[in-house]
């Protein structure tokens, strides 16, 4: 049975196989539903229900199978998978080329930065983007997770960690400072710190999953565990806006303290480590004209952030 499914597989491909069916296939064995995959894919899920039905009835065999786990390929579907991959890096591919042969500086770029980088920044260095470039269009993801370039999930990444896939280019174009501050009505209400280990009779934000607040008070010989944080979300924008409401001690990056007159910093000697901040494409289009302009408008942007001339 498989191996008829698979010689099917192979003769169907020789009268021009629907490509958009093998791509919902793949999503829904990728993200485990087929909802997940009609986000991923910017479809409807009956879309993608009705692309795996036929896919099967050309196949001549069932594919996927519900699991408790959600949408599993079947022993025959599996058996394709390494072949539908190869056709996604071999169109996606093709893609990068085609817009790494581009000569005007128009057409859609997309950028993937973190929620901060993305909400609080990005605006400003876009606004500029679209007044010096007014063909260009502009996407911006704004998530701290890791977007794949290599899958075209975004054309530009504005990172916090150097990439390491062989594929992608990096530049390293400095480093945002962190502080610690407050709300100026917050200070209206409590004594300032002196001293780093006044923040213990403060109310300090922090994280609710991550621990890298513990250990950076561990890094300077105190312990606490996240009771210690009155207020706690992993979000950090709304950590951020916590903050600028009076609900406590916040940590975040200096320029936008300074950009902000409602808030006020505390501890200038307290030593925070920085952001490296990275900005990455993929080489077969980083000298396309949009992605390139796109490029230096990130780093002139960006680097007069960190210096604080954003203000």
């Amino acid at each position: 049975m498989l191996a008829n499914a698979y010689v099917s597989f192979k003769n169907e491909c020789m009268y021009d196989l629907d490509w958009n069916l093998l791509k919902s296939f793949l999503a829904v064995v990728e993200t485990g539903s087929l909802t997940a995959a009609a986000r991923q894919l910017d479809a409807s899920q009956p879309t993608l229900g009705r692309h795996v039905a036929e896919l099967e009835a050309k196949m001549g065999t069932t594919l996927l199978r519900r699991t408790p786990r959600g949408q599993e390929a079947t022993e025959a579907g599996a058996a394709f998978l390494a072949d539908i991959r190869a056709m996604r890096e071999a169109s996606d591919a093709i893609l990068r080329r085609a817009s790494g042969a581009e000569r005007q500086i128009r057409g859609s770029v997309r950028i993937t930065a973190s929620v901060m980088i993305g909400s609080m920044v990005l605006p400003r260095i876009v606004s500029r983007l679209r007044h010096d470039h007014p063909n260009l269009q502009i996407e911006i993801v704004a998530t701290d997770s890791v977007d794949n370039l290599l899958r075209r999930d975004a054309d530009i990444a504005v990172r916090m960690v150097k990439p390491t896939q062989v594929d992608l280019v990096a530049r390293h174009i400095g480093d945002i400072p962190l502080v610690a501050g407050a709300a100026k009505d917050y200070f209206n209400l409590h004594d300032r710190p002196a001293v780093p280990g006044d923040l213990l009779d403060h109310d300090v934000l922090g994280f609710d999953r991550d621990d890298a607040l513990q250990r950076g008070f561990a890094a300077f010989g105190v312990t606490i565990d996240r009771s210690f944080f009155k207020v706690r979300c992993d979000n950090h924008l709304v950590l951020w806006q916590l903050m600028r409401n009076g609900a406590g001690i916040g940590f975040g990056q200096k320029p936008l303290f300074a950009a902000d007159p409602d808030l006020e910093t505390i501890l200038p000697d307290l030593v925070l480590p920085a952001l490296p901040v990275w900005l990455t494409a993929h080489r077969d289009i980083r000298h396309a004209p949009r992605i390139r302009a796109v490029l230096e408008g990130l780093e002139t942007g960006l680097t007069a952030y960190m210096a604080g001339e954003w203000v």
